[in-house]
């Protein structure tokens, strides 16, 4: 297993800080990353979260998966690794 997760249905205006925040609840957040658009700079509504162990990551997908943030339902689940582009 490892530790990084995929969130996706993140809302729009919620901050890299209150991801970092509702995560550490599950266990210690290495990392804490909202994808935005190069051009508006805006949010995609997706991001990602590294967590210290594999342990807390398995938590923190127990934890938030299909729950409610900010007024939208989260998925959360292991990250893919990244494919490289052709």
């Amino acid at each position: 297993m490892q530790k990084k997760l995929f969130v996706g249905g993140i809302p729009y205006q919620t901050t890299e800080d209150e991801l970092n925040e509702a995560f550490s609840k599950a266990g210690t957040v290495e990392s804490a990353v909202i994808i935005q658009d190069k051009m508006s700079g805006r949010s995609k509504g997706f991001g990602f979260v590294e967590m210290s162990t594999e342990e807390e990551a398995s938590a923190a997908v127990e934890m938030w998966n299909g729950k409610d943030f900010g007024g939208r339902t989260i998925t959360v689940n292991l990250a893919r690794p990244k494919r490289d582009e052709e």
